[in-house]
C-alpha cells in the first residue's frame, strides 16, 4: 500500500520549465516554453497530495479529475492519464498551454500554501502532447440518435459542445466563417504560445467522432439561425461565435492609417500568414509601435510585432502592472523580449503626420483612485500631465464586443451590450437554440468557454430527450418502476408479461 503523502514528504521545488532564450525566440515563431520531460512530469506528479476533496477540481471550469490524472502520471500510466482528462476535456494540449491555471486549478492548490503549487497546467500539456505524438484518441461506442445538430462557430465553446453531442450519437455539423476551423485558437493566439499543429490535431479528434466542419460559411448571411431550425432541418442549434468585434479608443485620430486592432494584427499574422515568406498579406509595420492595453491579447500583439521586426514596441496602460489582466507569465515573457512598459498612462488623442498617418499619441498620466466594478482601482487623470508619445503605429487591445451579425439577422433576444441572453440552461429566446462562451459572457478564458459548451450540450440532450450518460442516479430514495429510476423511463426497453 502506498504511503500517504504529506506536505513534509513531497518534493518542495517545482519542476523547472525550459524555454527558448529571449534573444533567440524574438527571431522566430517557435514555441517559447518547452513541454516537461518525463523526469520532470514524474517529479511534479510526486508533489501532488492527491487530496480526497480536491479544491483544484472545483477551480477547473470543466471539473477535470486532477488528482486522478496526476496519480496516473506517477504510475507511468500516461494513456490512463489521458483517458481521465478527456472524460471532461477533449483539448488537453490546448488548455495545458493557454489556460490561466494560476487563477483556476493551481490557485487553490493546498501545496501552494507553503511551496509553489503543483504545475497542473504543465502536466496537462505533457499528457496532451504525448497523446498527439502517440495518436491516442478516446472514441466511445456511439449509437446514432437520429438527431441533427448545428454548431455556429468552431472556437472552444463550439468544439466542446460538438464533441459532447457527437458522443451522444448526433449528426453534428460545425459552421465556421473563416476558411479553417479553430476560432480564436487559430486567429487570436500566436504560434509561439499555441502552434497551429496542436489546434489541427485536436480538431482531427473531433472529426474522428464524426463531426463535420463547413468553413467559409457565415451564418446570418448565407442563412439565418431560424432557417437552420426550419428549412435546414437541425433539431437543435448551438451558437458559440465568440466576441471578436474589437473596441477602439474613441479619441480623436483613432481612425488614422496606422491605427488597427490587435485582432486584425493577430488574424493577419496567424491565419493570413503575414509572418511567413511568400505570402502577400498586407501588414504595414511601424518602427516604433505603441500597443494600448495590458491583457493577454496585448501581450500577444506586442510579442508578434517584435518578431515581425518592429524596432521598438511599447505598452501603454492606464493602470499599474499589478492590475494588468494578462497572465503573469505573459508579462514576464514580454519584458524578457524587450517590450517597454509605460504604466499609469492613457492616450487621449492620436496625432496626424499630415499625410493621414500616425506621428504620435497625446497621453496623460494617471493615478489610482477607489476600486471600480471590476475590483481594480480606478485610474484617475492627473491634471497638467499631458505629453506627446512618439509613435508611427498604434495597436489597440482594450477588449472586444459581440459580433453583431447573428443579432441583426435573427430574432434572438440580446442584452443591452449586444450579447445573446440565455437562461440557466443556456437556452436562448428561440426554441431549440442554445448559446454559450464569449457571445454570452463577453471575453473569458478558453476553458470557461469549453465549460459553457459542455453545459449547453447537457441541456440540448435533455431538450431532445437523449439519455445523458454523464448523469448517474445514485439516490436510493428516488421513485422507481420495476427497479428502474423513473427519470430513465424514456430510455429503458421493458417487456411486461
Amino acid at each position: 500500500m502506498a504511503k500517504k503523502r504529506t506536505i513534509r514528504t513531497i518534493p518542495q521545488d517545482r519542476a523547472p520549465v525550459h524555454e527558448q532564450p529571449p534573444a533567440e525566440r524574438v527571431k522566430n515563431f517557435s514555441e517559447v516554453t518547452y513541454r516537461y520531460r518525463i523526469e520532470d512530469a514524474l517529479h511534479e506528479s510526486d508533489r501532488c497530495l492527491l487530496c480526497p476533496d480536491p479544491a483544484c477540481v472545483a477551480g477547473c471550469p470543466v471539473n477535470i479529475n486532477i488528482p486522478k490524472f496526476i496519480e496516473k502520471i506517477g504510475l507511468k500510466d500516461y494513456r490512463g492519464a489521458y483517458d481521465v482528462i478527456t472524460e471532461t476535456n477533449l483539448l488537453p494540449a490546448v488548455c495545458g498551454r493557454v489556460c490561466p491555471q494560476e487563477t483556476q486549478c493551481e490557485g487553490p492548490c493546498i501545496v501552494g500554501e507553503r511551496y509553489a503549487p503543483v504545475a497542473i497546467g504543465k502536466l496537462e500539456r505533457f499528457v496532451g502532447d504525448m497523446a498527439i505524438e502517440q495518436g491516442w484518441t478516446s472514441i466511445p461506442y456511439i449509437e446514432p440518435s437520429g438527431f441533427k445538430i448545428g454548431i455556429v462557430g468552431s472556437g472552444p465553446a463550439g468544439m466542446a459542445c460538438a464533441a459532447d453531442m457527437a458522443k451522444a450519437g448526433c449528426d453534428v455539423t460545425v459552421f465556421e466563417a473563416f476558411h479553417v476551423p479553430g476560432g480564436v485558437l487559430r486567429y487570436g493566439i500566436p504560434d509561439f504560445r499555441l502552434p497551429n499543429e496542436v489546434v489541427d490535431a485536436e480538431i482531427d479528434k473531433l472529426k474522428s467522432l464524426g463531426v463535420k466542419f463547413e468553413c467559409n460559411t457565415l451564418v446570418g448571411r448565407l442563412f439565418t439561425i431560424e432557417q437552420m431550425i426550419t428549412e435546414l432541418g437541425f433539431d437543435a442549434v448551438f451558437i458559440g461565435t465568440g466576441a471578436g468585434y474589437p473596441s477602439f479608443l474613441g479619441v480623436p485620430g483613432d481612425s488614422l492609417n496606422g491605427v488597427l486592432s490587435a485582432n486584425e494584427l493577430l488574424t493577419r499574422c496567424n491565419m493570413m500568414r503575414a509572418k511567413d515568406a511568400g505570402f502577400d498579406t498586407p501588414l504595414p509595420l511601424g518602427k516604433r509601435v505603441a500597443v494600448v492595453g495590458a491583457g493577454n491579447t496585448a501581450m500577444d500583439a506586442m510579442r508578434v510585432l517584435r518578431r515581425l521586426g518592429a524596432e521598438e514596441v511599447h505598452c501603454i496602460y492606464r493602470r499599474t502592472r499589478a492590475e494588468a489582466p494578462a497572465r503573469i507569465e505573459e508579462v514576464h515573457h514580454a519584458e524578457e523580449e524587450g517590450i517597454e512598459f509605460h504604466w499609469l498612462t492613457a492616450p487621449i488623442e492620436v496625432l496626424d503626420d499630415g499625410k493621414g498617418g500616425v506621428r504620435a499619441m497625446r497621453c496623460i498620466r494617471m493615478e489610482l483612485g477607489e476600486s471600480d466594478a471590476s475590483g481594480r482601482r480606478r485610474p484617475v487623470p492627473i491634471a497638467g500631465s499631458e505629453h506627446e508619445f512618439a509613435t508611427d503605429m498604434v495597436v489597440v487591445a482594450i477588449g472586444t464586443n459581440a459580433n453583431p451579425i447573428i443579432g441583426q439577422t435573427s430574432k434572438l433576444k440580446l442584452n443591452k451590450r449586444g450579447y445573446i441572453e440565455v437562461d440557466e440552461n443556456f437556452a436562448t429566446s428561440l426554441i431549440g437554440v442554445y448559446a454559450g462562451g464569449d457571445i454570452v459572457t463577453g471575453a473569458a478564458t478558453v476553458i470557461e468557454a469549453m465549460g459553457a459548451g459542455r453545459r449547453a450540450a447537457a441541456s440540448m440532450k435533455a431538450y431532445l430527450s437523449i439519455r445523458d450518460t454523464d448523469a448517474i442516479y445514485r439516490d436510493e430514495s428516488r421513485p422507481t418502476m420495476f427497479g428502474i429510476d423513473l427519470a430513465e423511463r424514456r430510455f429503458a426497453r421493458m417487456h411486461v408479461t
